[in-house]
């Protein structure tokens, strides 16, 4: 069994980037951590929210790990800011992203 060692983010879709921030930020107290033209990660009470657009990224749930499980080495893959990760499905179809910090 793989440890979870915490949440690193959840991870929704939304049309516009832009508009969403905006909205966010207007809505909530609320800190943007990064933004770019196809996601944003932004800080609502501790909590990491990315906004992504569908063609980037599939909404999901992000856990780091310190390790991957042996079955799912194969196919990870490494993000811009170097960390590591693979997106999983729960037994409902729920999607998982497994992140791992190098």
């Amino acid at each position: 069994m793989n440890k979870i060692d915490s949440l690193d983010h959840i991870a929704i879709n939304v049309k516009s980037i832009e508009d969403s921030v905006k909205w966010y930020e207007s809505n909530f107290e609320c800190k943007i951590k990064y933004k770019d033209e196809t996601w944003a990660l932004i800080d609502i009470s501790g909590v990491s929210i990315a906004l992504t657009l569908s063609e980037q990224h599939p909404p999901h749930v992000g856990l780091l790990v310190k390790e991957f499980p042996e079955s799912l080495k194969d196919k990870v893959k490494k993000h811009r800011d170097n960390t590591e990760y693979v997106y999983i499905c729960d037994n409902s179809g729920n999607m998982l992203e497994l992140i791992k910090r190098v």
